[in-house]
């Protein structure tokens, strides 16, 4: 999954180090571990801060390892975290995006889930689900019954309510192991704790909670544990009438949390209560601007910050993008309910929309620079308070235009890191809105179009195109003429009209010459541009077109455009008999490609480095490219896009290693190539390896089999001109534009 708490899709072994100071519950980790061993539904179920989300974490990863009474090796755990999710019809997006998925096509996430999963012996942690029940217990439901071999580890203050699911109640902790995490959490604190009467006593009116005494062991820098025993029993007799008669313990949880915030000072509780409106995690730059002003000095956050971790109510993880802040939703629901006592919450709501509406616009902005990866790792880590604006922007009528905006500026998240399906449903809610601002309202429009087009999904795509023109031309938006023309022509590219596209083309790279507009979009037009010469059998003028791209991507340090004008030179080099260029230029695409999660990039390049490893005589390899290609497309939509110019070098590739293998062990070959996961496939593509030169099948040089001569037809079918050549197939069909 992806996320603080794994690298990759899925984690099996140890579990992360931020976990690892897991004090007690050795009872409950077996008996756990053992429930997920004879149930394929287990539910921890618990009040808030006893330790389910950590207690099931721990029980994932002994499970994958294979540390059942049976011995049988998991094939991995992924976990998914609910509690930054607010809109049940987010769940299913949620876990796609866990899962590190990737589909560009128009089906639902569900199903990419159930494709994605089929088959395969894994365990989902499904964590914080409280909130969102109904919509989480459906689609558990419909993935156990779907997929045989998928259990589910689910964590909340009530069961999902499914058949067959077996609950496990997680009771605070003992006597000893609540002295035990109590003094852990005091050595963090650098206040060494013995075990006591005053600590037993503190850890029994505390109930054994873990979050109540974590938050705690974080005031041992001015309170010894008497003192805040006495403190503590003061407020308990204040809520039972002044006796000692115990809690609930949902009220002890809220009463240790209620007595901590107490002993904040003011501006602790301040800031403890503005930082409530962040979703998931947050950096210091936002909390500095979002919960600054009105009694609170930007310059000051830091320090106050600093006082919220050293006392457990906030804590730190570190990230791609550096260290990032994340309050417990039990603790951030309290902080909420003080915001909104103070009537501020409308302020910092605005504040927090503001932050990440200048937040999207500065990566746009920085997509075309150096910086694009790490634009993308930002987006990545700040999606849950991204969607937070968004919701906030298109829930309220007169905010409807930055909503619209907001969703067209992160055309780079939903094309680029391969969230189409996320991205047009925010667009297609934004554009229903009528907002008044026609700027953002166009650029809404031909995002949409260009999500539509990448997913396939032509006849939506050229409607909101359409709208785009028409209202452009009304209002002489040059800008935003420019895009959809761009785009009309990218729509022309993929339904196989040559002439219109290129003409389309040309016109939108000289209105975006008028206009001064260079970023990515404007040299991913120039890319497809060059696909329509290649289709139209110049490839020369491709290569030319493309070299210059790849000479401007480099001044900017853009990556993401240069790997689509790569892949086309790569294909050139290959027509010029030049495989191990061919090879080292497919190599930096596919690396780019699949960095940015672009699914289309990465397979188009599988797909050409197999013909690639067939022409250096490795026939064996090629037909295990060419499985992984094929288990792949379907994420992408019609394998090859049903094309002939597609489809050609597939073919040659094909007939190569049929012949050379014959077809049983060709087809055993790709059998083993579609066993590869999207991760196995790409690291197996990169392999160097070195090869022998496959007698009778040299390099193309010069025009390829079936291209014809001068003024006859080539193997698809169309006239070529005199003096130029029809390529087997065309570099790419949807070009840069289908990158996401």
């Amino acid at each position: 999954m992806r996320g603080p708490h794994s690298a990759g899709p899925w984690t099996d072994g140890d579990p992360p180090l931020e976990l690892t100071a897991f004090v007690g519950r050795s009872a409950e980790l077996a008996g756990l571990t053992t429930a997920l061993g004879q149930s394929r539904l287990v539910t921890v179920t618990g009040v808030g801060g006893v330790g389910k989300s950590r207690l099931a974490v721990r029980a994932a990863a002994r499970w994958a390892s294979g540390d059942l009474a049976r011995g049988t090796p998991a094939a991995g755990w992924g976990r998914v975290e609910l509690a930054p999710v607010r809109d049940p019809q987010f769940v299913e997006y949620a876990v796609v995006e866990a899962l590190a998925l990737t589909d560009h096509t128009t089906r639902l996430p569900r199903e990419t889930l159930l494709e994605h999963l089929a088959g395969r012996r894994a365990l989902l942690v499904v964590d914080g689900f409280e909130h969102l029940v109904a919509a989480c217990a459906e689609l558990v439901a419909e993935l156990l019954r779907k997929l045989p071999e998928l259990r589910v580890l689910a964590t909340g203050r009530r069961p999902l309510g499914l058949a067959g699911e077996r609950l496990f109640p997680l009771a605070p902790l003992g006597g000893d192991e609540a002295v035990e995490l109590f003094a852990d959490r005091a050595r963090t604190q650098g206040v060494p704790v013995a075990d006591t009467a005053e600590v037993r006593e503190l850890c029994r009116r505390l109930e054994g909670i873990p979050l109540a005494l974590e938050l705690a062991a974080g005031r041992l820098r001015a309170l010894s544990p008497g003192q805040l025993l006495q403190r503590l029993d003061d407020r308990f007799r204040l809520l039972t009438g002044g006796g000692r008669d115990a809690l609930p313990r949902h009220r002890t949880l809220r009463t240790a949390i209620g007595w901590s915030h107490e002993l904040c000072t003011p501006a602790e509780r301040l800031l403890w209560a503005r930082l409530s409106v962040f979703a998931g995690s947050f950096d210091l730059e936002a909390a500095e601007y979002v919960c600054s002003g009105e009694g609170m000095a930007a310059e000051d956050v830091l320090d106050v910050l600093s006082e919220l971790l050293a006392q457990s109510v906030i804590s730190r993880e570190e990230t791609p993008t550096g260290p990032r802040y994340r309050m417990l939703d039990t603790v951030r629901a309290y902080g909420a309910d003080w915001l909104e006592a103070t009537g501020d919450a409308g302020r910092l709501r605005r504040r927090h929309r503001d932050w990440y509406l200048g937040l999207a616009t500065w990566c746009e902005l920085e997509w075309f620079s150096p910086r694009q990866r790490e634009v993308a790792a930002r987006v990545d880590a700040e999606l849950p308070n991204l969607r937070t604006a968004l919701e906030s922007c298109l829930t309220e009528p007169e905010e409807a235009h930055l909503g619209q905006h907001l969703a067209g500026s992160l055309w780079f998240c939903w094309v680029g890191c391969g969230r189409l399906s996320e991205g047009r449903r925010w667009l297609e809610r934004s554009v229903e809105l009528e907002s008044g601002y026609e700027q953002s309202r166009l650029k809404a429009l031909w995002v949409l179009g260009y999500v539509a087009i990448l997913q396939g999904d032509t006849v939506p795509a050229l409607q909101a195109l359409q709208a785009c023109r028409e209202q452009a031309e009304r209002s002489a938006d040059a800008t935003a003429l420019a895009y959809a023309e761009h785009r009309t022509g990218c729509l022309a590219l993929v339904t196989d009209d040559m002439a219109r596209a290129e003409t389309l083309l040309r016109s939108a790279l000289e209105r975006y010459q008028e206009i001064g507009e260079l970023n990515s979009n404007v040299l991913m037009g120039q890319v497809e541009l060059a696909m329509t010469r290649a289709f139209q059998g110049d490839v020369p003028d491709a290569v030319r077109l493309c070299e210059d791209v790849r000479r401007v991507c480099e001044d900017h340090g853009e990556r993401w455009a240069r790997s689509y004008a790569l892949y086309v030179l790569a294909y050139a080099a290959w027509l010029d008999g030049d495989p191990a260029g061919a090879r080292e230029l497919l190599a930096d695409c596919l690396g780019n490609a699949h960095a940015f999660h672009d699914l289309l990039g990465s397979v188009l390049s599988i797909e050409l480095l197999a013909l690639v490893t067939v022409t250096q005589g490795d026939p064996v390899e090629a037909a295990v490219l060419q499985g992984a290609a094929g288990r792949l497309w379907p994420s992408v939509g019609l394998p090859l896009f049903g094309s002939a110019y597609y489809n050609a070098p597939h073919e040659q590739c094909e007939a190569a290693a049929r012949q050379a293998l014959g077809d049983a062990r060709y087809a055993e070959c790709v059998r083993e190539g579609a066993g590869l996961d999207r991760e196995a496939a790409v690291a197996r593509a990169l392999r160097h390896r070195e090869v022998r030169a496959l007698g009778g099948l040299p390099a193309p040089r010069g025009p390829v089999p079936g291209d014809g001569e001068p003024g006859t037809r080539g193997e698809a079918g169309k006239q070529t001109e005199p003096g130029k050549r029809e390529p087997a197939a065309s570099p790419t069909r949807k070009g840069g534009e289908t990158a996401g």
